[in-house]
């Protein structure tokens, strides 16, 4: 493609996003979007991406959907600009944003910049440090996650032209991190398109499985839809109701979870229609509500009411499954045009329907639950309970329940009494003795169910909560103010109970230390932890602040130092073990192996190739632990004799001869891959035929691949070289194995 042609696109794109803006009726300033695009485009002049296209066009797609949400201008100009700091081969600092652009478009820049990769199942400090950068920017401007959605969003409609590896990964981050981020925004545009993509590229089989049974069954019932449409609109019509009627049915990954997450068919997918009646007012939605029911049985248990009991993510809508008149089930959802705006965009409507300073004041408090989190992260030094609160607080499905006065407290599923209560006041939950559940006393573990009125019951001489609450409670805000109050009244008490929980630990080792060895670990790990001293160390473990578990995994390290040293005049030196080989001795090996001509050395067997007897064999000379034996081949061998340093640690060994058999251990471990069909029944088939040649199977493991086969990892135990190749044989002669391999790759 010639630079003018791409020129020529480059600039149709950006006449493109101008006519969008122009299009809302908002008075955006093009004069400072036309320089942010100007800007951008020369400095990613000469970028081009995977997919073949000038880089800039993918700032400009990103600045079209932001244009799609009615953000403002700082947004538009942030998401042109957004790869500038980064990606640009002569990378700009973020000060020279802030004085071209000024300083609201220099934070929003600034915030995407640090929104680096998330690996959501990695939860090591550096991945966990990426999603707290991610909240804090979110915490000082939601806009910032609003323009990374987007920027998402693109990345996920282009994923086509990534190869395979990286389009699986960048879509199971987004379908755990950013998909159910744009959930709990309320952006339910972005979040099933979002859905759909992910899924598309993590199991491309399920999603043609159930996209081809949406078409088959849309293309069978094509007039469903339109029937139902006639009727109501002939019937709100009557009524005078000024309304806008839709019809659609459900995505593919809706579909496709609850096919496979809860096990149904397709046919039994019942609200696989649906209607959307957008009206003006909120009483016409409960004016339509009665015509529907009206017209149509309604399905008992499948009414809900998100108008009066709205959920955490503004979402607002009446929801009513009924039967249409040829036995066919559709769902029904009745809206206002705000309500429907807001159930699209979520909190990004904000934009469109609320401005001033009681807006901001509103928006802060929808974002509350982002400082909540912020809050706990502070609490809570360990990645894995950071990570086990944003799981709770931001992926979760919630439950309504209500005060008795009548105010509904949204909790994530599965949350007690005694979270109901922190979520009222941090005072009311530490001042809990009791609650009533519709009047009637539960015990305080209680699990709160949707529509439940929910009293507590306090006294003024409640001694504070319990340390236990901190294994009943579900939600990362009423662990972090149990936490708190531990943290302020009982630093005493919490410093005997963490010395209690670390001396419990040191004893599971059973290594024996000095109190001058013990104080001088702790010390140490305490400053590796970030602790000023050993009491606050103390002090968090025993209000919970850092699980023992996660302080547990540095003793260890610690102890087995110690371990090492006390284990030292014993233990067998390289000195050692150079004379064994090279002194004459006529000790039999029960290992088998002749290591330099001489018998009786200690040996172990490399776990990276398993020898067997048979196997042509090489030692490597270990330091304080023997001599490993490889098989010759072994990829390890033939690496590490390039490594002149170890050149003398390599020595001859052989198979000792013993009664006319090679080996005199009765079996060894042999590691096998086989390449398969994949088919029901293929694991047992292989189970049975190494039954059947009385081989134990020590550990079994199978992976799907996407082109309808399988690797099945299998440890066994195996007497020498001809055992194991009679095994192959039989393996291979198998229906649907293809191939069979030594070791695992």
């Amino acid at each position: 493609m010639e630079p003018n042609t791409l020129n020529n696109n480059t600039e149709f794109n950006a006449n493109r996003l101008f006519d969008i803006l122009r299009v809302t009726g908002k008075r955006y300033d093009l004069e400072k979007i036309q320089r942010a695009y100007e800007y951008a485009n020369a400095l990613h002049q000469g970028q081009f991406r995977q997919s073949g296209e000038p880089y800039i066009s993918h700032p400009l797609a990103v600045a079209e959907i932001v244009a799609g949400l009615e953000l403002d201008t700082d947004s538009i100009c942030a998401a042109l600009l957004h790869d500038t700091v980064e990606d640009c081969p002569d990378k700009i600092n973020i000060a020279e944003i802030k004085k071209v652009f000024g300083d609201e478009v220099e934070l929003l820049v600034d915030g995407l910049t640090k929104i680096v990769s998330l690996q959501i199942e990695d939860k090591e400090e550096q991945h966990i440090e990426n999603l707290r950068k991610m909240l804090l920017a979110m915490s000082k401007d939601v806009r910032v996650i609003f323009i990374k959605l987007c920027d998402r969003l693109h990345n996920m409609r282009t994923l086509g032209a990534k190869p395979e590896h990286k389009r699986r990964l960048t879509a199971l981050e987004t379908m755990q991190v950013y998909a159910p981020l744009a959930h709990r925004l309320g952006m339910q545009k972005i979040k099933q398109e979002l859905e759909n993509l992910g899924i598309q590229y993590l199991d491309p089989i399920g999603y043609e499985e159930v996209r081809g049974a949406i078409e088959e069954k849309y293309g069978q019932s094509l007039n469903v839809i339109e029937n139902v449409r006639s009727v109501i609109s002939s019937k709100l019509r009557e009524n005078n109701i000024n309304f806008t009627l839709e019809g659609r049915i459900k995505t593919v990954y809706s579909i496709y979870k609850k096919m496979f997450n809860q096990n149904k068919s397709f046919d039994e997918i019942y609200d696989f229609y649906a209607i959307r009646v957008i009206v003006e007012t909120e009483l016409e939605c409960y004016a339509t509500l009665g015509l529907i029911h009206e017209m149509f049985n309604s399905i008992p248990g499948r009414f809900k009411d998100y108008i009066s009991t709205p959920k955490p993510n503004m979402y607002r809508s009446l929801h009513t499954t009924v039967i249409g008149r040829d036995g066919i089930p559709f769902e029904v959802q009745i809206r206002t045009r705000e309500m429907h705006h807001i159930a699209e965009y979520g909190i990004a409507a904000h934009w469109k329907y609320k401005s001033g300073a009681s807006s901001k004041e509103d928006m802060d408090k929808k974002l509350e639950w982002i400082s909540r989190l912020i809050e706990t992260e502070g609490e809570a030094r360990d990645p894995d309970e950071f990570m086990n609160a944003l799981k709770t607080d931001i992926f979760h499905d919630e439950v309504f329940v209500f005060t008795p006065k009548g105010d509904v407290i949204a909790l994530p599923l599965d949350s007690t009494v005694i979270d109901f209560a922190y979520a009222i006041h941090s005072a009311v939950g530490n001042k809990m003795i009791g609650a009533k559940i519709n009047g009637m006393i539960v015990p305080i573990d209680r699990v709160v169910q949707n529509g439940e009125i929910v009293e507590i019951l306090t006294s003024s001489n409640s001694k504070g909560p319990s340390r236990d609450w901190l294994n009943i409670v579900k939600t990362s805000e009423s662990k972090a103010k149990i936490r708190q109050w531990f943290k302020k009244e009982s630093r005493g008490e919490n410093i005997s109970l963490g010395r209690a929980m670390v001396d419990g630990e040191i004893k599971k080792y059973n290594v024996k230390i000095s109190e001058q060895e013990k104080a001088d670990i702790i010390a140490r790990i305490a400053q590796r932890t970030g602790f000023a001293s050993t009491d606050d160390l103390y002090n968090t473990i025993g209000y919970g602040g850092i699980s023992v578990n996660k302080f547990s995994a540095k003793l260890k390290e610690e102890l087995n130092k110690i371990a090492e040293m006390q284990a030292e005049p014993v233990q067998v030196t390289e000195q050692d073990i150079v004379a064994k080989v090279t002194k004459p001795r006529h000790l039999k090996s029960n290992s088998g192996i002749v290591v330099d001509g001489e018998r009786g050395c200690q040996v172990k067997f490399a776990k990276c190739c398993n020898p067997l007897p048979g196997d042509e064999l090489v030692g490597f000379i270990t330091k304080g632990y023997g001599i490993s034996i490889h098989k010759k081949d072994c990829p390890n061998v033939v690496e590490g004799m390039k490594n002149e340093q170890n050149k003398d640690r390599w020595v001859e060994a052989h198979w000792e001869a013993l009664d006319g058999q090679e080996g005199s251990r009765d079996v060894y471990e042999a590691l096998l891959q086989l390449f398969t069909e994949d088919r029901v029944g293929m694991l047992a088939d292989i189970a049975v035929a190494l039954a059947d040649m009385k081989v134990a199977i020590l550990h079994v493991n199978s992976q799907k691949r996407n082109n309808g086969r399988c690797i099945i990892s299998l440890k066994i135990s195996c007497k020498n070289i001809e055992h194991y190749n009679s095994i192959v044989a039989r393996l291979r002669s198998l229906d649907g194995v293809e191939s069979v391999a030594r070791g695992f790759s």
